[in-house]
């Protein structure tokens, strides 16, 4: 009988392996496929894959940021303009870079500190991230169409009529989700469901549709109803609101008693009841003493649990906003553990404190502050999005 040479047998491992987690995973839901998936991980590949890393660099990966990325390969990698002020062709190009670096960290013979075996179906991409809201939110440079100011669509309400305003949003959004999905976007961090107050609106300024909740509830559907035919899923903000202060400079309380918050929120629950998929709800730093005196959004299970899993009924992702902002009050590191242990499926990095936080995600699990369960079920979230999306 005839052995294949020893040099091969890696490869023939590795093809037998990939093959059968195609068998394994065959005739399976999403749902199953991605918990599948999900319980094959080790724990340093689950630590990775609940962040959402930005990353250094724009129109070709920087070789430093690949390692990096080789070495704790997230679960989304998120885009600004400082990444995207470039011709389409150059951001497509980068894009793919960081997905092939991703990808890479994913396959068990990366020797980079990936994963240890191989997940069922091969490796594993990144969803790729960006804010898209349109007016004064556009991370593109260009080439890639800019947006009108979600409060521009009230406007035209009102001139046109509800139903043309919404039938106009809707295609705009269908138009601009092919743009950036053609360069690889898959995610866009918007639309802003936050119906437009005194106080939020010193914050928001025109990135919301209206004061009045039905409008905002109805412009926001469109808005994503568009992207998802693009291909493209959304992640509705700022859940449950802000208040009148900049969460990027200092701290922020919601008050109202909970029925007068469920009315703030209608938006969000129409959202979620919608027929429309939801990709996933961000949650702010905002301390809300009806829900929780002592912690903030992203630091609470009462109301990640309780409000927006039990209240809600959203089983869609969760994810946080940016722990640099001043309100979060927590180093990185911490506040991923803190956020993760009450219920969020996904936490933000910055590329130079992306080893620092899956460090720290790592040594909360091996030490018992998370488990091993939270982070596969908040892994299985993010990949049966992948799934959803035909990333996987």
């Amino acid at each position: 009988m005839n052995f294949p040479p020893p040099r091969a047998l890696g490869r023939y491992a590795a093809l037998l392996f990939f093959v059968a987690g195609l068998l394994g995973t065959a005739g399976l839901s999403g749902q199953d496929r991605a918990a599948r998936i999900a319980s094959s991980l080790d724990n340093a590949s689950l630590a990775a894959q609940v962040i959402m890393s930005g990353v250094d660099g724009k129109s070709r990966l920087d070789p430093v940021m690949g390692r990096i990325l080789r070495e704790c390969p997230p679960g989304a990698v998120m885009l600004f303009r400082y990444n995207l002020n470039s011709p389409p062709e150059e951001a497509r190009r980068f894009i793919a870079q960081c997905v092939e670096a991703v990808e890479a960290g994913t396959r068990p013979t990366s020797g980079m500190g990936g994963m240890g075996k191989a997940p069922p179906g091969g490796p594993i991409p990144p969803l790729i991230a960006v804010d898209h809201e349109g007016g004064q939110v556009h991370r593109f440079g260009p080439g890639i169409s800019r947006l009108p100011p979600a409060a521009s669509w009230e406007d035209r309400a009102r001139q046109e009529g509800k139903e043309a305003a919404l039938e106009a949003l809707e295609a705009l959004a269908y138009a601009s989700g092919r743009e950036i999905r053609n360069l690889g976007v898959n995610l866009n961090l918007a639309p802003v469901a936050e119906t437009l107050n005194d106080e939020n609106r010193l914050f928001l300024e025109d990135r919301g549709f209206s004061s009045e909740p039905g409008f905002t509830a109805a412009a926001a559907a469109a808005f994503i109803r568009g992207m998802e035919r693009a291909g493209v899923g959304c992640v509705a903000k700022h859940f449950p609101g802000n208040s009148g202060a900049d969460p990027h400079r200092s701290a922020t309380v919601l008050s109202g008693n909970r029925e007068e918050l469920a009315r703030a929120v209608e938006p969000f629950a129409s959202l979620i009841r919608g027929e429309s998929p939801l990709a996933g709800l961000m949650v702010s730093h905002v301390l809300v003493p009806a829900w929780d005196p002592r912690r903030i959004g992203t630091f609470s299970p009462v109301l990640i649990n309780q409000w927006v899993r039990g209240n809600l009924g959203f089983q869609g992702l969760i994810l946080v906003d940016d722990f640099s902002m001043a309100a979060s009050g927590t180093e990185p590191g911490e506040a991923a553990v803190l956020s993760l242990a009450a219920g969020a499926d996904m936490v933000m990095a910055w590329p130079s404190s992306l080893r620092q936080v899956r460090g720290a995600i790592l040594a909360a699990l091996e030490g018992g502050r998370l488990t091993r369960p939270r982070l596969e079920e908040a892994t299985a979230r993010i990949i049966r999005e992948k799934i959803r999306m035909g990333l996987l």
